[in-house]
């Protein structure tokens, strides 16, 4: 199937009689009549939900989805995008042990792989995603497990060079995960360009309607764990009956394990309904996308035309230093989010956002409504003028979010807005 049929009938088959649209199995629990088969449940060794906190039918369906869309042999639907990005690394490492990440990636990601993992005892390095291979390479340590990008920064908007991180990764036996949040599987694969893992904040563009928040990792089924470096899958897990992953479950080995101990230990687990809404996004994923896209692509270049924009980062655009990556990598467009710096700092800002008419002022982005962030009054509000610079944050930066209004409407709002800098 293509992506558009997969975004409608992946996951869910419904046989004879039964309903055509994904059900909600609103049930924390499962009926079975023997003890035995509940036993081969606990085993692994047979297929069934026994208990909601590691698998349920609604939400496995829309795994099996997202997993189709983006190539992988499986995923894991967890409940926010910051429990799947721990989630992927904390499957595969432990005390004592370190990783590598870009620099340019989610503020939320920042702090979780800087701080609170940092007290975990695993520690990260950041390093800048446009160095040479050889500059990368001087940041690996005998105990680094893991490289760690993202394909489309929020809000930086730089693109990642996918097929580059996974050589350097695999050179040095690990494995690359990928936060592909903001392009989703309609406008890049990175599986298809050596990525290992991937992950979502199915929070954005994926439910696309600002109803719920969730996260999937989704597991390519192709990096070799029995390389002498995760002794974790190759030897018997005695929190899990002596299992050992590599052996029982073959390609899928790391997704399981994410299942059977951190969702076991952890229980970040999304909801029936919650996946359900989830569903409903992901139906419409390949429309939406190429028109996000398309209305991006017009904003951006009627705001770097207009003389009151003192910057854009926009990939789409042809003097965009991301340029040629995008083309290499998101052929079918950059999606339709962008950071611009309003002229007059952090008032020309305020006085921009403050007059909006159709787009919204919140806390969110990659939504079907237009809707707008300013850094420095907001996420970024308890940092002086100084580490703000130090941030790479300008005061009059505003992250914009480009929804699927006319986009004639979307211009002629952020014209008016911007007749009041």
């Amino acid at each position: 199937m293509k992506q558009e049929t997969k975004c409608l009938h992946a996951g869910y088959s419904p046989k004879n009689g039964e309903p055509r649209a994904l059900p909600i199995y609103q049930s924390t629990t499962f009926k079975y009549d023997s003890t035995n088969h509940i036993g081969k449940l606990f085993d692994l060794t047979a297929a069934g939900h026994f208990y909601s906190r590691l698998s349920n039918p609604t939400v496995e369906a829309v795994e099996n989805k997202i997993a189709a869309l983006e190539g992988g042999i499986a995923a894991m639907c967890t409940s926010s995008g910051q429990a799947a990005s721990f989630t992927s690394l904390a499957t595969i490492m432990k005390a004592g042990e370190h990783f590598i990440s870009t620099a340019t990636i989610y503020g939320g990601t920042v702090n979780l792989f800087a701080v609170t993992m940092k007290r975990f005892g695993i520690e990260c390095t950041f390093v800048d995603a446009d160095a040479s291979e050889e500059e990368i390479q001087k940041a690996f340590r005998p105990n680094t497990r893991a490289v760690f990008g993202e394909t489309l920064a929020n809000p930086a908007l730089t693109v990642c060079d996918i097929e580059k991180l996974a050589r350097i990764a695999h050179k040095n036996g690990v494995p690359l995960i990928i936060d592909n949040t903001f392009p989703t599987p309609i406008l890049c694969r990175p599986i298809e360009h050596g990525a290992d893992i991937v992950i979502h904040s199915t929070t954005k563009y994926m439910d696309g309607h600002a109803l719920c928040v969730g996260g999937v990792i989704v597991d390519s089924g192709k990096f070799d764990w029995t390389n002498g470096k995760f002794p974790e899958f190759t030897e018997p897990d005695e929190s899990y009956h002596g299992t050992i992953y590599s052996k029982a479950f073959g390609p899928a080995a790391y997704i399981v394990k994410a299942r059977v101990q951190l969702m076991r230990d952890l229980g970040m687990t999304p909801s029936a309904n919650s996946a359900f809404l989830l569903n409903l996004g992901l139906e419409t994923l390949a429309v939406r996308m190429p028109q996000y896209s398309r209305n991006g692509q017009k904003v951006a270049e009627f705001l770097s035309k207009h003389p009151k924009i003192e910057s854009i980062s926009y990939p789409g655009l042809e003097g965009d230093k991301y340029h040629e990556l995008a083309k290499k990598y998101l052929p079918d467009g950059c999606a339709g989010v962008m950071s611009v710096v309003i002229k007059g700092g952090r008032d020309g800002a305020a006085r921009f956002l403050d007059a909006f008419q159709l787009a919204t002022q919140c806390v969110h982005v990659a939504d079907i409504r237009t809707c707008a962030l300013h850094p420095a009054t907001s996420t970024h509000r308890q940092l002086t003028d100084e580490q703000l610079a130090a941030c790479g944050i300008p005061q009059g930066l505003v992250r914009v979010s480009i929804g699927l209004e006319n986009v004639d409407d979307i211009i002629a709002d952020l014209s008016q807005a911007l007749e009041k800098v």
